[in-house]
């Protein structure tokens, strides 16, 4: 999900909903909130809370909702998680440290094995800061010794390390892709399901890409959205892919808001090329 914020970067609670039920009608199976496409690393603790605590509200239980954790230390990171347990989260989406200075990998396990002992919910280790990259080795060990981390959203865009995760993790983890560019590919690897920012800007397509792929087995289908779907990221793919999201989700009816500063909102060229990809996946466009 993306987080709604006015033009002076007020984050806005009462326009969550609408995105949240835009997407349970969409077919979504849970929703993942405060992650990086909702700028989870802007927000302070009472708006992390608050941001957490409306889409709980909002969901009222129909499908399971993940809060992102995306902090520099462990001491904040259990800060975040206990902030939440009380809103009925169904597990922690949470980052390794994404300062420069990578942790050591018995660093790194310690920071997940606090986590989940301090905080008492699931954890989907949210494998994207590239100088705190974690191997599928290293991600096995975790599972090992941490039984509380529950699967993996992997993301980089390496396919291979996908691949090397789905066939050595243990089968009762859950591998989720963030590989926007190649949904279609993981999920004919055997991904167990993605939490990605192009999710988020076409819901509608990824269930029925999901669909084809593992509930109807209709390859030349899945091909044609995956088709549709690579050319809508490559429109959206930016440093201010945030941006572009919201702007993907308000011409389709979403009161999506501004980013927060300093990313800047989609440019002209960006809006054009997104609203030409929206079309060709034929969306009800309403701005």
């Amino acid at each position: 999900m993306t987080t709604p914020f006015d033009e002076a970067g007020e984050f806005q609670p009462d326009k969550v909903a609408a995105q949240v039920n835009w997407m349970i009608r969409a077919g979504a199976h849970g929703l993942a909130a405060g992650g990086s496409t909702g700028e989870g690393h802007t927000l302070d603790h009472d708006e992390y809370r608050a941001l957490i605590a409306a889409t709980s509200e909002a969901v009222a239980g129909r499908i399971p909702v993940i809060a992102g954790v995306i902090t520099d230390s462990t001491r904040e990171a259990i800060k975040r998680g206990k902030a939440v347990r009380d809103m009925n989260v169904a597990a922690l989406q949470v980052t390794p440290v994404h300062y420069l200075f990578r942790p050591t990998d018995d660093a790194m396990v310690d920071h997940f094995r606090a986590m989940a002992d301090e905080t008492g919910v699931p954890i989907i280790i949210y494998n994207v800061v590239p100088w705190t990259y974690l191997s599928p080795a290293l991600l096995c060990r975790i599972f090992d010794e941490v039984p509380n981390v529950i699967g993996v959203k992997q993301s980089a865009g390496d396919l291979k390390l996908l691949a090397d995760l789905l066939i050595d993790a243990p089968p009762d983890r859950r591998i989720f892709t963030a590989v926007d560019a190649l949904m279609y590919s993981s999920f004919a690897l055997g991904a167990h399901g993605a939490i990605a920012a192009i999710l988020s800007a076409v819901p509608h397509a990824s269930v029925e890409l999901w669909n084809a792929v593992n509930v109807m087995g209709n390859r030349q289908k899945a091909r044609d959205l995956h088709v549709k779907m690579l050319r809508l990221w490559n429109a959206m793919f930016s440093d201010n892919l945030p941006a572009c999201t919201k702007f993907a989700q308000e011409i389709q009816g979403i009161p999506a808001g501004a980013p927060r500063a300093p990313m800047p909102p989609a440019s002209p060229e960006q809006q054009a090329a997104i609203r030409k990809c929206l079309e060709a996946l034929e969306v009800r466009i309403l701005g």
